[in-house]
């Protein structure tokens, strides 16, 4: 059984959009957080931890992609509340200067919203190239993240962080379509060991859905403690079949 590729997580909107968020809270937390205003600075590790946890995950279950389809659907989802979080931040800093977001409507919101990402296109050095890729789409926002204004930023970000996880919350969609046709090599495998398990017992199809069943036994109600055919997709699929009792041997 071979593995298959990996997700390939540099061609990702939800990769790069990542970066840029990462990048530029670093520099945010550079330039705004002042000691007078994060005295301790817990504000500062908290805003680029959860940064890097969103674009860190992405990555990890890009790269578990070939081995657990489970595991990548996870780590997305946890990048994606990485994400929230740094958008929760925003949204705290921009309400601690008494102004509440760009109206999505507003004609600042709708400029960020319209810059597009270029498609990736990368040659033989993939590393150096996508890392250039970023650069340059991070370029486009220049406009907001280079402000020295930092409710501009604050809200350039927040733009940014929702379209970030939106591309999280449609790669996890077909993330799932894929674990539901055939998953990664962890469940493949478990579905190997589960089939030579049942040819071993001898156990018959299931009547419902074909997959092979297992020999189960009832723990409580009139058949407790006898055995019976269970098939292995439960709870998806509860089909069972009696187990005819064995004559004594003479």
């Amino acid at each position: 059984m071979q593995l298959d590729p990996s997700g390939g997580h540099r061609i990702l909107d939800s990769w790069t959009l990542a970066c840029i968020a990462q990048l530029a809270t670093r520099r945010f937390c550079k330039k705004f957080l002042t000691r007078d205003i994060d005295p301790t600075g817990r504000q500062y590790d908290q805003m680029t931890q959860s940064a890097r946890s969103g674009k860190a995950n992405i990555v990890e279950g890009s790269a578990r992609s070939n081995t657990s389809k489970e595991t990548e659907i996870k780590l997305t989802d946890v990048a994606r509340a990485s994400l929230a979080e740094l958008q929760s931040d925003y949204e705290d800093w921009l309400m601690n200067h008494r102004q509440p977001p760009w109206h999505r409507d507003s004609a600042e919101a709708r400029e960020v919203y319209a810059v597009r990402l270029d498609r990736p296109s990368y040659g033989n050095d993939f590393v150096h190239d996508s890392c250039a890729h970023v650069l340059v789409q991070q370029k486009k926002f220049a406009k907001w993240l280079d402000s020295t204004d930092s409710t501009i930023v604050a809200n350039a970000l927040l733009i940014i962080l929702t379209r970030a996880i939106r591309t999280t919350m449609r790669q996890m969609e077909k993330q799932g379509d894929t674990f539901a046709l055939r998953g990664g090599f962890r469940e493949k495998l478990t579905a190997i060991r589960v089939e030579a398990r049942a040819q071993q017992e001898n156990a018959p199809a299931c009547p419902e859905c074909g997959k092979p069943m297992k020999r189960r036994k009832a723990k409580t109600g009139p058949n407790a403690g006898k055995e019976f055919w269970g098939c292995t997709d439960y709870p998806d699929c509860k089909a069972i079949q009696h187990i005819s009792a064995q004559p004594d041997p003479a």
